[in-house]
């Protein structure tokens, strides 16, 4: 039987016909089934008691290591990737959201999966254009208490408790990262992924940072400060590409890996 449009929940005894609810790893709380809105990470890196962490870390390795054989499992026969971030905030009728789905395009085109976040805005967008230009469309989600699961353009999909295991999927399956306008989360991972390049944790690694207008200040003041101030060289400067063209930012990722390819 076919379904169309999204289906009823139906009503407890208490006439919800759509409880509240929250996702806590593989477990769905609703109606306020939870004493307040954490995650994973948060029950990790909050500090507790002396004790606590006897009865609680320790089986929470477990926990981390099974969250790693499963990304590991699910993204192993993945192509050739790139992961693109940008904002979970950007609406569909902002200009940065048809971006985002022109570049999914443009890789899918390229013979490139594309890996998001998985999440809604920039990522939706990338994820959507790269389903629709028929290419494999990926997301790699984060338990958090105020984003909803993974958007409908996801053909595979991997949600995780920790940001640092979903990190290392990121870097191990893409040939390059893309960076459409966001915030912390974007940053984050920008500046991570160039950390692991300059210190050849991982080798031809390019990053594209889309949008002229909105990293332009970054960079300049990468090149005047902190270049000029002698933390980082012209080398580590490089790794960095500045656009506003999709097929620009497309061509700098298929150089990169050719050059890898050659190099293997």
């Amino acid at each position: 039987m076919t379904i169309d449009g999204p289906q009823d929940l139906g009503s407890d005894s208490r006439g919800d016909l759509h409880p509240r609810e929250r996702q806590r790893g593989p477990v769905t709380l609703r109606r306020g089934r939870s004493d307040e809105p954490t995650t994973t990470d948060q029950r990790l890196l909050d500090s507790r008691g002396p004790s606590d962490w006897v009865h609680t870390d320790p089986w929470r390795v477990l926990r981390i290591q099974a969250e790693f054989v499963e990304g590991f499992g699910a993204l192993a026969e993945v192509p050739r990737a790139v992961t693109v971030f940008g904002s979970a905030r950007t609406k569909q009728d902002d200009p940065e959201y048809q971006l985002g789905r022109d570049i999914g395009a443009a890789l899918a085109a390229a013979g490139f999966a594309a890996i998001t976040g998985g999440g809604p805005g920039a990522m939706e967008a990338v994820n959507r254009g790269a389903s629709e230009a028929g290419g494999f469309s990926i997301g790699l989600g984060i338990e958090l208490p105020f984003e909803q699961g993974l958007n409908p353009w996801v053909d595979l999909g991997v949600n995780f408790r920790y940001f640092f295991a979903r990190k290392t999927m990121f870097i191990k399956y893409s040939q390059a990262f893309i960076c459409l306008p966001g915030g912390f989360g974007t940053l984050d991972e920008l500046f991570e992924a160039l950390t692991l390049v300059q210190t050849k944790k991982v080798t031809k690694f390019p990053v594209v940072l889309f949008g002229k207008s909105y990293w332009g200040g970054l960079y300049d003041w990468l090149r005047a400060a902190v270049l000029d101030g002698g933390k980082i060289s012209e080398k580590d400067m490089a790794l960095l590409h500045l656009t506003d063209d999709v097929d620009e930012a497309v061509e700098v990722v298929e150089k990169a890996y050719q050059a890898w390819s050659d190099a293997h």
